[in-house]
C-alpha cells in the first residue's frame, strides 16, 4: 500500500528515520495522468533503491498558457491505483500553497540553452521547471532521481543544475517509451482525437527516417502538423509539434 504524504514536515520526518536506518530512496518526480513510461521510471527505481518515493504536483509556474494548466489532466484515484500496482512505497503530494509559499519570488533560472527550443516557445517555462525540481528534490532527499529521456532539454538543465550547483542527487535518465506504433507516451496524448491519433506517430517516423532537420520538418508540415521547431542538437533530433490543438515533443539519437 502506498503511503500518502501531503505534510511536507511529516515526510521530512519519515526520510530522516530511513537515512539513519541506511535505507536509499529513488525519486519520481512527476504531474499526474501516469502512464506506462511512469510506470518504467518507479521500476527502475525500485531496482536501484530500498524504497521509491513519487511526487505528485501540476506545478503552475512552468506554464505560459493558463488554458493549458486549466486542461492539464487530473486524475489523482487511477494514478494512486497505479502506484499501488507497481508497489510504490510513498507518494508525495504537496500543496502550491506550501511549494511557493514565498509567492514564487526565489527561483532558479538557467541563461543560455533554456531559452532555446522548448525556452523560446514557452517563455518561463524552465525557470517553472528548475525551481520545482530543486524544491522537491530537497524536500524527498533521495540518493537518485528519475527523469524519461522524452523531455531530453528538461533532463539536460536538470544535471547541469544538479551540477552546477553541487547537489548530492544522481539524476538518472531513463529511455523514452513507446507505443508500438513510435508515437513517444505522454499525459497529453489522451487530448489527440483519434483522426488526429492515428497521425501523431507521424512525427517519430519523420524525426527518426529524414535525412535532415529541415527534411523533418517539412514532411510534418505538409502531413498537417504545426511545427513549433526540429533541430539536432548534441547528438538528438529535437522536435515539437501541435496536432488538433495538442503540443507533442519527441526526440530521437542522430549521427551515429
Amino acid at each position: 500500500m502506498t503511503a500518502v504524504f501531503e505534510d511536507i514536515d511529516a515526510w521530512r520526518e519519515k526520510r530522516l528515520a530511513q537515512t539513519r536506518a541506511g535505507l536509499t530512496l529513488g525519486f519520481v518526480p512527476t504531474m499526474g495522468a501516469l502512464h506506462d513510461g511512469h510506470r518504467s521510471l518507479i521500476r527502475r527505481s525500485r531496482q536501484e533503491n530500498n524504497l521509491t518515493v513519487v511526487s505528485i504536483f501540476v506545478n503552475p509556474t512552468q506554464f505560459d498558457d493558463p488554458a493549458d494548466l486549466a486542461r492539464y489532466p487530473r486524475t489523482l484515484e487511477d494514478d494512486l491505483a497505479i502506484l499501488h500496482a507497481e508497489t510504490t512505497d510513498f507518494l508525495l503530494l504537496p500543496s502550491a500553497g506550501d511549494l511557493y509559499a514565498d509567492g514564487y519570488r526565489y527561483r532558479v533560472s538557467e541563461t543560455e540553452c533554456s531559452s532555446e527550443l522548448e525556452g523560446a516557445q514557452r517563455p518561463g517555462h524552465f525557470d517553472g521547471v528548475l525551481t520545482v525540481v530543486m524544491k522537491l528534490l530537497q524536500i524527498a532527499q533521495p540518493e537518485r532521481a528519475y527523469f524519461g529521456e522524452k523531455d531530453w532539454q528538461q533532463l539536460t538543465l536538470v544535471r547541469g543544475m544538479a551540477k552546477a550547483l553541487f547537489l548530492p542527487f544522481v539524476i538518472v535518465g531513463c529511455p523514452t517509451v513507446r507505443e508500438t506504433d513510435g508515437l513517444a507516451l505522454s499525459s497529453r496524448n489522451r487530448h489527440l482525437s483519434p483522426a488526429d491519433r492515428s497521425r501523431a506517430p507521424l512525427f517519430y517516423q519523420a524525426l527518426t527516417g529524414a535525412k535532415a532537420a529541415d527534411d523533418a520538418a517539412r514532411q510534418l508540415q505538409t502531413a498537417g502538423f504545426d511545427v513549433d521547431y526540429v533541430e539536432d542538437r548534441d547528438g538528438r533530433r529535437v522536435g515539437a509539434v501541435r496536432l488538433g490543438g495538442v503540443r507533442l515533443i519527441d526526440n530521437v539519437p542522430v549521427g551515429g
